[in-house]
């Protein structure tokens, strides 16, 4: 069953005394999304972004599994940056920047975090369970961004659900669709056929395609010209 959207802190869920927030999501797939990540990144070096890290437990948790990385977390929202930094500091890990708050649907948010003292390139982008509660625009802003920020054998992740030309993979996802939509219309689980699309129109190609229990999936996307194997 796919994992349903809840505000964080918002659902019954304890809040922190210092603003750590608790996401039931993560203590079921933090580990599952490691194992397919750690293929690519376990024993690399250099800088990652997880884009909209929600309460700051997976890259917390990421950090930790490879510490030859720069994990740079990220947010819209001003308690997710909160509790983000609050995980931060309670890990006490050296490998994990400070939140910044970006904005995806803004293409230029890799310039902005650049000229906020960001990394120069990066080995990856980090991002689950967004697009499909956000407007197209964030999709597109997401993939023009992190194709200005890969190096040439940088890798962007998206984890969450997905439908495989218009056929959802499981009925959980099409009643978690129409309750989306439902919503909000700009939102939905979107089809892998639209993201390779985007892709391609920002230079990358998807590479792999990973399923996930409760009927997520990891996309993997790299350069259109450029390698993009594991380890």
């Amino acid at each position: 069953m796919a994992e349903y959207v809840v505000e964080f802190g918002k659902d019954g869920r304890r809040v922190e005394p210092d603003g750590r927030l608790d996401a039931a999501a993560f203590h079921r797939n933090h580990q599952p999304i490691w194992a397919v990540l750690a293929r690519f990144l376990g024993q690399q070096t250099g800088d990652v972004l997880e884009a909209g890290s929600g309460t700051g437990q997976h890259v917390v948790y990421f950090a930790g599994q490879s510490p030859g990385i720069i994990w740079w977390p990220s947010d819209y929202k001003e308690q997710h940056l909160k509790s983000i930094a609050a995980w931060r500091a309670h890990a006490g890990l050296p490998n994990i920047r400070p939140p910044r708050q970006i904005d995806l649907s803004d293409p230029a948010w890799w310039a902005r975090l650049q000229a906020d003292g960001g990394p120069s390139g990066l080995r990856a982008v980090f991002c689950a369970n967004v697009i499909h509660i956000a407007p197209w625009s964030v999709a597109e802003g997401l993939f023009a961004g992190s194709a200005q920020a890969l190096q040439p054998d940088g890798l962007l992740f998206l984890y969450g659900p997905f439908k495989r030309a218009g056929k959802h993979s499981a009925l959980s996802n099409a009643v978690f669709d129409t309750s989306l939509r439902e919503g909000n219309p700009e939102w939905g689980v979107r089809d892998i056929v639209d993201l390779e699309a985007l892709a391609s129109r920002c230079g990358l190609a998807l590479r792999e395609t990973v399923d996930m229990p409760a009927n997520n999936m990891i996309l993997v996307f790299g350069r259109s010209d450029g390698a993009a194997t594991p380890d």
